[in-house]
């Protein structure tokens, strides 16, 4: 196996790296007390990938089976217990598990845990995720999550 063939072909390498302290506020808050940190978007790693903390509420959430035909996604549970669909069966998850979902893979997550649960997830290539969470935001207020206990956060 080779590496990819370069992107960058400057004589030294350049001060570009990005920081995101622990203690920076979310992105998004939802009604239900989740909220998602945007880590690294698509824009901001120039499409190559996304990746988002995503803290869930101990009120059961999170998306039906589903599947992507345009990109992969990963789960690694950071805190708590999240239940991952990997297209057989729903799975345990803890701390320090991950679950990796090649594209056109049928995969879904909650946590039905009755506690908080944190995990990232990873998104390749980057697509632009932010539209889609900030949607569910702006679209499914308070009245929605009193209806449907099938939501993403």
């Amino acid at each position: 196996m080779t590496y990819p063939d370069p992107k960058y072909f400057g004589d030294k390498g350049e001060i570009t790296a990005s920081f995101r302290p622990a203690s920076q506020e979310p992105d998004l808050r939802y009604p239900h007390g989740g909220s998602a940190h945007y880590l690294a978007t698509g824009a901001s790693t120039g499409g190559l990938f996304g990746l988002y903390r995503w803290n869930m509420p101990a009120t059961p959430t999170g998306p039906a089976p589903h599947f992507h035909r345009t990109m992969t996604e990963s789960f690694f549970v950071l805190e708590g217990a999240v239940n991952i669909f990997n297209g057989e069966k729903w799975l345990e998850c803890g701390p320090g598990d991950f679950v990796h979902v090649p594209i056109g893979g049928v995969h879904g997550f909650r946590n039905e845990s009755g506690a908080p649960a944190s995990m990232l997830i990873h998104f390749s290539p980057g697509a632009p995720r932010e539209g889609y969470f900030e949607g569910l935001l702006e679209q499914q207020g308070p009245e929605f999550y009193a209806q449907h206990d099938n939501y993403w956060i």
